[in-house]
């Protein structure tokens, strides 16, 4: 089995060398009984539907291992390949870490691109919102580890991330952190280079994008990082704007308005526009629980200037992380809980013999029978032998009974008679037609 997939392997990289187009290739691999593409996959529930298309999850036939399969909708002929998809394989062919989200397969299918990555079991919003996980100083310091271990990784490969935030760390079954999504990554390094200031979700917007400022480098990334940081803390989003004016409002507001001082090119940014001034608020209160070297670290990754704003790597080495407590492993962390799927109403039936269809909040009711409080289950295997005669019902399907209050009084329980007048008009309300009701 080694030897063959040996042999598979170096087919593959022989074919793809001498720049043999894809068609080819599936051919060979068809040929020793792998499959691939569409064929290799077996599609399962969606995960999520973003702007450029749909995840959902999937098994590798081949390995057996778990997916996560992302469809990307192109667009007409004369547009060609999404530019974005385009670049996001790219850089993350180009993106080895563990801390960052594996890209494992390519393939086109009924004129849609397919990207497989590894699958994630959760990301840090759901962590962060998750009210029965206690996150610890050591928690935090592990999930801020790892950011910026894949942070330096991708400065250091001279990328921007440009889209940091909560919901785009994905976590794994065992705990690593990973950053996703590099739909908006780029290259950066060349000293010309403008890119467009219209990027990361605004809560985590650096103030230099927010002025306008075409001209930048990984300080953006750096900042983003720095407000998840802060939202960890806090367990809510630290900064949040309605639109860029409020949000340079609220960072103003929180850390005082910059002078020339504290940020000397401020003024000459495309947008820059004055604000009054603001003094700064004190670490201290803001996050009162946070230790020293902690909010040493917030304070350098806060710095206005992103010319001295620390870099991801100059982080990673601050005594924060060399201190009591020590990060929390991974595989320690503790997993937001997946959300319950709710079952089906469950369906019962009638005295009339038809099928009634009773929410879950309904399956454990309360009924005096001979003035003890039981349950509605209990009731029914009590009263089924005085039942079942008459009415010839399973016990299985007795008619659960509204929730009454004990202390009202009790509604009469039906004879004989009763019973067969409200079976005929129950026969009369089915058949009959909604005009007519």
């Amino acid at each position: 089995m080694v030897v063959k997939a040996a042999l598979i392997e170096s087919i593959f990289s022989v074919l793809q060398h001498q720049a043999l187009g894809p068609e080819v290739v599936d051919s060979v691999a068809m040929a020793v009984g792998e499959p691939t593409g569409a064929k290799r996959y077996v599609k399962g529930h969606n995960l999520g539907e973003g702007t450029y298309g749909v995840v959902f999850k999937a098994v590798d036939t081949v390995t057996n291992r778990t997916v996560a399969i992302k469809k990307i909708r192109l667009g007409k002929l004369k547009e060609g390949v999404n530019v974005t998809a385009l670049r996001e394989i790219k850089l993350l062919k180009e993106l080895q870490d563990p801390n960052i989200i594996e890209l494992m397969d390519v393939y086109p299918h009924k004129s849609n691109l397919h990207l497989v990555f590894e699958y994630m079991e959760s990301d840090l919003e759901a962590v962060i919102r998750d009210r029965n996980i206690f996150l610890s100083s050591a928690d935090c310091k592990a999930y801020m580890q790892m950011i910026l271990k894949g942070l330096a990784v991708c400065h250091k490969k001279w990328v921007l991330h440009r889209d940091l935030k909560p919901n785009n760390l994905l976590l794994g079954s065992n705990g690593q952190l990973k950053l996703a999504d590099f739909g908006l990554a780029r290259i950066f390094g060349s000293p010309d280079r403008r890119f467009t200031h219209q990027v990361f979700a605004r809560w985590y917007r650096a103030p230099e994008l927010l002025f306008g400022s075409k001209q930048y480098g990984p300080g953006v990334d750096v900042w983003a990082a720095a407000c998840i940081f802060a939202e960890l803390i806090l367990r809510r989003p630290f900064l949040q704007g309605s639109s860029d004016i409020d949000q340079l409002g609220k960072i103003f507001g929180v850390f005082g308005t910059p002078g020339e001082a504290q940020w000397p090119d401020v003024t000459s940014l495309p947008d820059y526009v004055e604000y009054q001034y603001s003094p700064p608020q004190s670490f201290r209160s803001l996050f009162p629980q946070a230790s020293e070297d902690c909010i040493d670290l917030l304070q350098r990754m806060f710095t206005y200037d992103p010319k001295q704003r620390i870099t991801a790597q100059l982080a990673l080495e601050h005594r924060y992380f060399r201190t009591e407590p020590a990060p929390t492993p991974c595989y320690m962390l503790r997993r937001p809980v997946k959300p319950e799927v709710h079952p089906k109403p469950i369906e019962l039936l009638s005295p009339a013999g038809h099928i009634v269809f009773s929410p879950p909040t309904k399956t454990r009711r309360l009924q005096l029978f001979g003035g003890d409080i039981k349950t509605a289950g209990e009731a029914s295997r009590d009263t089924h032998a005085k039942l079942q005669p008459e009415l010839g019902t399973p016990i299985d399907a007795i008619t659960i009974p509204m929730s009454i209050d004990p202390k009202t009084n009790l509604r009469p329980t039906l004879n004989s008679s009763d019973r067969s007048y409200l079976k005929r008009k129950l026969d009369m309300d089915i058949f009959l037609t909604p005009a007519r009701r």
